[in-house]
């Protein structure tokens, strides 16, 4: 309610865009021209509808969901692949801000692909971690599923607290807190409140109940991550977008939260055969365990990952006129 009062508030603040015509040179229109330029590129896009219809050979073994996401992944990947080597060839048929505009979304992609180990930990909170708690100890009115209601006071705390006193810091100390190295650090820290959550549970493996108290230390370097990623790479994937194609790399930026859960549906199906549960025991985790350090490692390897990828990142800014004047 206050959300929506404050939101009727400023109604007169915001920037407002009628509905455009039809773009002839949009994200897709520019794309469907490069394929259909060269035999490259149809190649690859048959390619992934090739995969894509290989991964609905699998439904009976990998279920629906997994299917689904994984041809939807095979598809963008092997059309975006053929996008990529033939968009020089449509500069006679599209504008140049058009083509400039597309080759910086797909480059915003490989980052995009970086991020989704990120999601695959954070939205595990809701449900890996309250099965966790329900093996703590704690009052008998408290419910596990209530220690979610940390995630926003968190984030409602840490956000002023980056603001006005890390990144000054940091600056101070000679540090440049780009957005890029902000995601980079945050997927680090998702990566590590993995690793305290882990280290929980082989104490709760072992017999050792103690408080749900105890979660708070994870929730604040998972929301503390959230931050540093989530809000952002919004505002990072808007200003990289060109005026015309801001709503395909912000719907590209949704899809990569479904890519993350897709991981964590891959991974507990691999952990459902009785050769991988066998392969775990004999390590000396318990299964729940060795899943939450697995997750740790894949966000520490995603981190590293980003932050190299990110050096090189040709950086743009297309926010709008209007925007800059208000």
């Amino acid at each position: 309610l206050l959300s929506t009062v404050i939101l009727w508030i400023g109604r007169s603040q915001y920037v407002m865009v009628p509905p455009a015509p039809p773009n002839p040179d949009s994200f897709v229109r520019v794309c469907r021209t490069a394929l259909a330029s060269g035999r490259p590129g149809l190649i690859l896009a048959t390619a992934g509808l090739a995969v894509a219809a290989a991964s609905f050979a699998l439904v009976p073994s990998a279920g629906f969901v997994i299917a689904a996401c994984t041809a939807l992944v095979a598809l963008l990947t092997f059309a975006g692949l053929g996008v990529w080597i033939q968009l020089d060839q449509v500069g006679d048929r599209h504008p140049r801000e058009a083509v400039d505009g597309v080759r910086t979304v797909l480059r915003v992609l490989v980052l995009f692909a970086l991020v989704t180990p990120f999601w695959s930990l954070f939205d595990q909170k809701a449900s890996t971690w309250v099965l966790q708690a329900d093996a703590m100890s704690k009052p008998s009115w408290f419910q596990s599923s209530q220690m979610q209601a940390l995630n926003p006071l968190l984030v409602m705390l840490l956000i002023p607290f980056n603001n006005l006193v890390l990144y000054p810091a940091l600056r101070r100390s000679g540090v440049e807190v780009t957005a890029l190295r902000r995601m980079t650090a945050g997927i680090a820290f998702a990566g590590l409140a993995w690793i305290v959550v882990g280290g929980m549970q082989m104490v709760l493996d072992h017999g050792h109940a103690f408080s749900i108290a105890w979660q708070i230390l994870p929730y604040a370097l998972l929301t503390l991550g959230e931050v540093l990623v989530s809000a952002t790479g919004l505002e990072f994937a808007y200003s990289q977008a060109p005026h015309a194609m801001k709503g395909a790399i912000m719907s590209f930026w949704s899809l990569s939260v479904t890519i993350g859960n897709l991981w964590v549906l891959v991974v507990n199906a691999a952990v459902r055969n009785p050769t991988v549960t066998q392969g775990i025991a004999s390590t000396g985790f318990g299964v729940t365990a060795f899943q939450m350090f697995f997750f740790a490692a894949f966000a520490f390897a995603a981190a590293l990952a980003f932050g190299l990828v990110a050096r090189s990142y040709p950086v743009v800014d297309h926010y709008r006129a209007a925007e800059r004047g208000q």
